[in-house]
């Protein structure tokens, strides 16, 4: 049999053809089971924010029963349009390991290392919180700078603050309000770094 190369094409095209339309023909059956018992059927859908950086990209999360399913980007976000960069993608991360299984990796509870100790003890909050004031009011007054060449500047070169993309304006302005009524002149953000 003597094919050129235009038949040879034409029948490459046909057998192509042939065997998507197959393969879809044998998929369907289970694209429509699939469909029917969606993992976030009957699920409230919450809008949110990505946690990651400044930019802001719009989330969707999905919630049944209290649990986080789904996370996904928000097609209605002006920011992002429904696209997420890869670590914007693993946000679900943050809460849940699986679907509806807590994250191993995810401390729930506050914890402290004793100077020379080889692990972690479980502290109270409200003690690991007194613990964090102390050390800020230890830090502050041992760095805290009152004037330079006879010019008041009232300011502790010991301290910074790394600021977050997940709060908003006024939460922003309380915590810099905060940290330059402690004298903190180093104030960044995260998606700078």
């Amino acid at each position: 049999m003597n094919v050129n190369r235009r038949d040879f094409l034409k029948l490459s095209g046909v057998s192509a053809a042939g065997a998507a339309v197959l393969l879809f023909a044998e998929e369907t059956h289970a694209l429509t089971s699939d469909l029917k018992q969606l993992r976030i059927a009957k699920a409230k859908e919450v809008p949110s924010v990505c946690p990651h950086c400044s930019v802001g990209c719009g989330l969707i999360a999905y919630v049944k029963d209290g649990n986080l399913l789904q996370l996904e980007g928000n097609p209605d976000s002006p920011i992002s349009e429904g696209s997420l960069c890869p670590k914007g993608a693993s946000a679900m991360q943050f809460a849940y390991e699986g679907i509806g299984k807590p994250n191993p990796l995810r401390e729930l509870k506050a914890k402290h290392r004793k100077p020379g100790a080889d692990h972690w003890d479980v502290v109270e909050l409200d003690w690991a919180l007194d613990r964090i004031a102390e050390k800020i009011k230890e830090t502050r007054d041992k760095d805290f700078i009152e004037t330079v060449n006879g010019v008041t500047v009232n300011r502790t070169e010991g301290l910074a603050h790394m600021g977050s993309a997940c709060v908003d304006n006024e939460e922003a302005y309380l915590m810099v309000k905060l940290m330059r009524s402690l004298g903190v002149v180093y104030l960044e953000h995260h998606a700078r770094i």
